[in-house]
């Protein structure tokens, strides 16, 4: 059958139906029966009195790179996913549902499934469903066998349970979580560090690192919704900060209400994939503290008096956490000092 003149400018339509056939049979996994119409629709349970939507959107950023030159697709779904699913989580919402974005030059539908499997394992395992989403065929516009992804995230909190911070005082606590690596961010720099200063390749091996350094910077961004749980059942929290791009040295701040900042001790180690990029780079102490969340990935405020509980259900889940600092009364100057 001959090409139309849709498929000859670089469009297939064909190709996006059979991306589309293999995105249906994944999400019948969750219960959607539909996808592939002008929208979704999500019906309301749960009951909390004033319940309040809560929205964000985000994408992987140059990670991408990384995974195009791995040829690894599965894995980026899930960094989109958990990353939105943070970025509500610091508000005290559980995540309801999730549409995705995805663009390319030439829609591959085996790439497209893998990336989509990733995002459906995301869901899956933050419990919300994926609702549907959108993918295009842009020719001309991404190189060969690149695409972008974005997600869009709604979540659900109750008026009362809403943390925004705005009880957070001097004298309160900071805990870390760790991260699982870089995330989502400082990914440009990485690259520059490692493929274009060091003229390493993905499966190039580094002496203080245990995966190939391709593995190291592919490792999936962590939810933390299953840690932070059990402590928003029990109130234990003032604040929350997921650390991403602008590191700790902006992130935290966005939590802080006027009046206050914090003093930040180094007293988590500092994972070697960081090091060794901090080294390899010449990175400066300010400049790692905001491109890298260098192995802090969420940061917890706390009441004093609330520690030991905290640090109780924190162990009881397994999960490793560090005392990283406290609140104090902002006077000018820089709003977050790590000494």
């Amino acid at each position: 059958m001959p090409k139309s003149a849709y498929e000859k400018s670089g469009v297939s339509i064909d190709r996006g139906n059979q991306a589309v056939q293999r995105i249906q049979s994944m999400v019948r996994k969750m219960g959607v029966q539909e996808i592939g119409k002008f929208g979704g629709f999500f019906p309301l349970k749960g009951g909390l009195k004033n319940p309040i939507l809560v929205s964000s959107a985000d994408g992987v950023g140059t990670k991408l790179k990384v995974a195009f030159m791995m040829n690894v697709h599965n894995t980026v779904g899930r960094d989109l996913v958990n990353h939105c699913v943070n970025d509500i989580l610091v508000y005290g919402a559980r995540p309801l549902f999730f549409l995705d974005y995805l663009a390319a030059g030439r829609v591959e539908p085996g790439t497209v499934g893998e990336v989509v499997s990733g995002v459906l394992d995301g869901c899956l395992d933050n419990e919300m469903v994926l609702l549907g989403g959108e993918t295009a065929e842009m020719p001309g516009f991404y190189r060969e066998g690149e695409y972008d992804i974005a997600g869009f995230i709604v979540g659900l909190v109750g008026k009362a349970d809403v943390i925004d911070g705005k009880a957070i005082g001097k004298g309160d606590l900071l805990i870390g979580l760790p991260s699982s690596g870089l995330h989502t961010n400082g990914y440009s720099l990485a690259r520059q560090i490692v493929f274009d200063k060091l003229n390493l390749k993905v499966n190039s091996k580094v002496s203080e690192l245990e995966l190939p350094i391709g593995a190291e910077l592919l490792r999936v961004h962590r939810s933390y919704l299953k840690t932070v749980r059990p402590l928003l059942e029990e109130k234990l929290l003032k604040g929350m900060a997921h650390i991403t791009g602008g590191g700790l040295l902006e992130n935290v701040p966005r939590i802080l209400p006027p009046g206050t900042g914090v003093v930040i001790e180094r007293t988590w180690p500092v994972p070697p994939l960081f090091s060794f990029l901090v080294q390899a780079g010449s990175v400066s102490a300010g400049e790692r503290y905001r491109v890298f969340n260098m192995g802090i990935g969420m940061v917890l405020v706390i009441e004093p008096k609330k520690l030991s509980r905290v640090e109780a259900v924190l162990e009881r889940a397994g999960e490793e956490h560090f005392l990283i600092g406290q609140v104090t009364e902002h006077r000018g100057g820089e709003r977050v000092r790590i000494q």
